[in-house]
């Protein structure tokens, strides 16, 4: 699949404001007004969404926001990716990630290159210019479960305490 042209235009529609990416057709000359836009956070949701099937990569590490969030029991699909536009309208990919111990770090961040490019390229027709990996933290997967058992007792504690506040 051939990736297509698109251009920056500011939006405050979707899930994310800001920048989102907008298609151009391929028969620009024609005076359409037709056109395809995409927010920068439908973008990090794919990718997010598709870190659940690389190999070695057991969870997203969002930054502050994500903590608010979790805090406060919104949960954010797009944790842990945040999406940039660059000159020529190509996507360069952000992502933070908690991985398996004993997992090949060089494997993990070609199989995540090779995700989100399919991914993305996949559902949007956009080219991805780049992807960096940040790798936060080195976890087995008993750690891992008991991180997340803990971070749903922290959930039920705060759910609670909102009911009881009515």
């Amino acid at each position: 699949m051939e990736p297509i042209a698109a251009e920056v235009v500011p939006t405050d529609e979707g899930p994310a404001e800001g920048q989102a990416v907008q298609l151009a057709g391929e028969d620009e000359d024609l005076d359409s007004e037709d056109s395809l836009t995409f927010s920068n956070g439908v973008i990090e949701k794919i990718v997010a969404i598709s870190m659940r099937d690389v190999p070695g990569v057991i969870g997203m590490k969002g930054g502050w926001l994500n903590r608010i969030q979790d805090v406060l029991g919104a949960s954010d699909a797009r944790k842990g990716v945040t999406v940039e536009v660059t000159p020529d309208s190509a996507v360069r990919v952000n992502i933070s990630v908690l991985i398996e111990y004993g997992a090949y770090a060089p494997q993990v961040f070609e199989d995540v290159k090779r995700t989100v490019v399919k991914q993305v390229t996949g559902m949007t027709g956009l080219e991805v210019a780049g992807v960096n990996l940040r790798i936060e933290d080195v976890l087995t997967p008993e750690e891992y479960a008991a991180s997340k058992s803990e971070e749903s007792r922290q959930d039920a504690v705060a759910e609670a305490t909102e009911e009881d506040g009515r």
